[in-house]
């Protein structure tokens, strides 16, 4: 059983960088296939529709700083609460990412049609990423209280 919650702890400190990475992945995708179709209705200004859709990609960042916070011999006693708080950071991680990319594919959508309003169209996109610095950040205060 002492094996079993060690690897629970392993799981945990790899957690926050591999749902990160996966929800990077699907929220750039799912971005880059609206930045695509723009590509086509739009004659120029088409730098500003990639770097809309890489936008989801800080998740990952974000995931290997905790999974960085939280690299430490593991324990009985630290494993447990190494798993929570990674597995529950990357969960938050993963569907911000998601979600940003969802929202960055209906920002490239509204503003191929209206080049105005492109700043302004990224603000869903900019209000996701503020629950993922939250996810982050805390994840980053919380660790500190994991023993070593």
């Amino acid at each position: 059983m002492d094996a079993f919650i060690v690897a629970l702890g392993w799981l945990g400190m790899f957690a926050p960088l591999a749902l990160g990475a996966v929800g990077s992945m699907v929220g750039c995708a799912r971005a880059g296939m609206a930045a695509c179709g723009a590509l086509l209705d739009v004659e120029s200004g088409y730098g500003r529709y990639i770097g809309v859709a890489a936008m989801p990609s800080s998740q990952t960042i974000y995931g290997i700083v905790v999974t960085m916070a939280l690299r430490r011999e593991l324990t009985i006693e630290n494993s447990p609460g190494i798993f929570g708080l990674g597995l529950l950071t990357g969960l938050a991680l993963m569907l911000s990412a998601f979600a940003q990319g969802d929202a960055c594919a209906s920002a490239i959508n509204a503003s191929k049609s209206k080049l105005e309003i492109f700043g302004i169209s990224l603000a869903p996109a900019a209000l996701v990423e503020g629950f993922a610095v939250f996810s982050f950040v805390f994840a980053l205060v919380l660790s500190g209280g994991i023993p070593k």
